[in-house]
């Protein structure tokens, strides 16, 4: 049985409140399903009851109550298998943060002299609360943020409103009302993330990504669907008491959960960096001129199970389906009892001495160089074989370029030990200066070139399969000014003609 606290663990908890238009269609109570058993890793602050345009006149928290009540009767049990400093939170405590928001559609709940509402409430106190951000993940309409920063607005001072403001970071579904622009336009220095399109057309949104195949076309079949189908879901989540609460989707998947995929603390991502990317998807900044905070769709490029590439933001979710479902199947199994032999968990890496955490490890690597990774202190807490998968994760290079062009030249990987090969350690060849390090329009050398990601993903041998990642930040510097051209070019286009040529 796997020691207790050897299990997977991190030292600081995202707070998190949650708003959803639960009750609209079966999609909210799956997702809510899914987040309480990853409650263990989010100090959870609220959980709000909200209105969208698809339910514009009525809320209903007591939907919520109904699935932290079968919670009550399983968390005991998956108690016993997270590490004893993250233990998952009380069903009183999450009973006593289920709130409403205004049972009105959109901007009617910013009328003056409206009350402001028990959620918008909560919002305001739990943001006072702490000088930590406070996550807001928007599943539905956003007119309990938007009354909340309303109130505040009205009746703080400017200095005041913008302190509360920088401690917000939102996540939001699209916008399901008419409150989501107003916040962004009104408010925007507030750290957003939110997918951008015409009214309602929600397929064009990265978070269907998740599941969306199971409503029309999604990347040409590239998404493999097995584990999304209600096949999959009766045979592995529907199990169990709290298995028997997750509903039979209607539509699609569990929409809103990418929110929270977001902010799991497996070691892919990073909450403030939202162009790195995670199993919640990848975002970039509208704005590089500062104007706004607001980070909408990127894409990835994703090679399919149909053996064709995708490229779109869609694929930012979908590339990690096989993980984050195979990670909610093992979860659903620890509530089943306390016995932590008949269960799996996550493997714990470590990387050159990095922390067993989720933090990424940053290096500054010269440019033309050659350094060594090494993973062999990684291990299983239930003795698993554990596979180790080195790659290169491109689009973020690409996303943050401001000097360089959309070109990232290939880390070249070496697995490097031995014959007894795990790969668990890997040689990786850094490339030169001309290629990474240098300006493309004025050919000068640059003291810091691209900045190049590396992910390590550890999966181990147990049933359903748990991964565990090490996100590996690599800054090319260039020291001796090497890879200078001397060619100066008047735009980007001359430049990458020239580069192509």
């Amino acid at each position: 049985m796997a020691n207790q606290t050897r299990l997977r663990h991190c030292t600081s908890k995202p707070r998190v409140l949650v708003v959803s238009d639960i009750s609209n269609e079966p999609d909210d109570a799956e997702s809510l399903v899914r987040f309480l058993l990853y409650g263990n890793e989010f100090d959870i602050q609220g959980l709000v009851a909200c209105t969208s345009c698809w339910m514009r006149n009525n809320v209903h928290p007591q939907d919520m109550h109904k699935i932290i009540d079968a919670y009550a009767d399983v968390v005991g049990n998956l108690n016993a298998h997270v590490h004893p400093e993250n233990q998952f939170p009380t069903a009183s405590y999450l009973h006593s943060i289920v709130k409403s928001g205004p049972a009105m559609y959109g901007r009617q709940a910013l009328q003056p002299n409206f009350h402001l509402s028990e959620g918008s409430q909560l919002l305001i106190d739990r943001v006072d609360a702490s000088y930590d951000a406070l996550w807001v993940l928007c599943w539905g309409g956003t007119n309990v943020l938007a009354q909340a920063l309303q109130h505040i607005q009205n009746t703080r001072p400017k200095e005041e409103t913008a302190k509360f403001c920088s401690k917000l970071r939102v996540y939001a579904i699209s916008d399901q009302d008419d409150t989501s622009h107003w916040i962004r336009i009104t408010f925007p220095d507030i750290f957003y993330i939110c997918s951008i399109h015409a009214w309602k057309e929600y397929p064009m949104a990265a978070w269907t990504g998740i599941s969306g195949d199971l409503f029309g076309p999604l990347d040409d079949g590239a998404p493999d669907k097995t584990k999304i189908t209600k096949e999959w879901l009766k045979e592995h989540i529907q199990v169990g008491s709290y298995g028997s609460v997750y509903p039979d989707y209607s539509f699609i998947m569990e929409g809103d959960t990418p929110t929270f995929l977001y902010l799991i603390q497996n070691g892919l991502g990073s909450r403030e960096h939202p162009h790195w990317g995670s199993w919640g998807g990848r975002y970039g900044l509208v704005d590089l001129g500062g104007s706004t905070r607001h980070y909408a769709d990127v894409k990835d490029e994703v090679v399919g199970v149909n053996s064709k590439k995708a490229f779109s933001s869609q694929a930012t979710v979908w590339r990690w389906r096989d993980a984050y479902q195979d990670d909610f199947a093992a979860r659903m199994q620890w509530t089943l009892n306390d016995d932590r032999s008949k269960a799996n968990h996550a493997p714990v890496v470590v990387v050159n001495g990095s922390t067993a955490g989720p933090e990424h490890l940053y290096l500054e690597v010269e440019a033309g160089s050659e350094i060594t990774l090494d993973a062999k202190r990684s291990y299983d807490p239930d003795g698993d074989e554990l596979s180790f998968r080195w790659f290169q994760y491109k689009e973020p290079t690409r996303t943050q370029s401001e000097i360089h062009w959309h070109f990232v030249p290939d880390l070249k990987l070496e697995i490097a030990d031995g014959i007894e090969s795990s790969g668990a350690m890997v040689q990786v060849q850094v490339p030169p200066a001309e290629l990474c390090a240098v300006n493309i329009l004025t050919g000068e050398a640059l003291d810091k070139g691209q900045t190049l990601h590396l992910i390590l993903e550890v999966k181990d041998s147990g049933i359903p399969s748990m991964r565990t990642y090490k996100r590996i930040v690599l800054q090319v510097t260039n020291k001796t000014g090497l890879g200078a051209s001397g060619k100066v070019y008047e735009t980007v286009t001359e430049a990458i003609e020239n580069k192509s040529g």
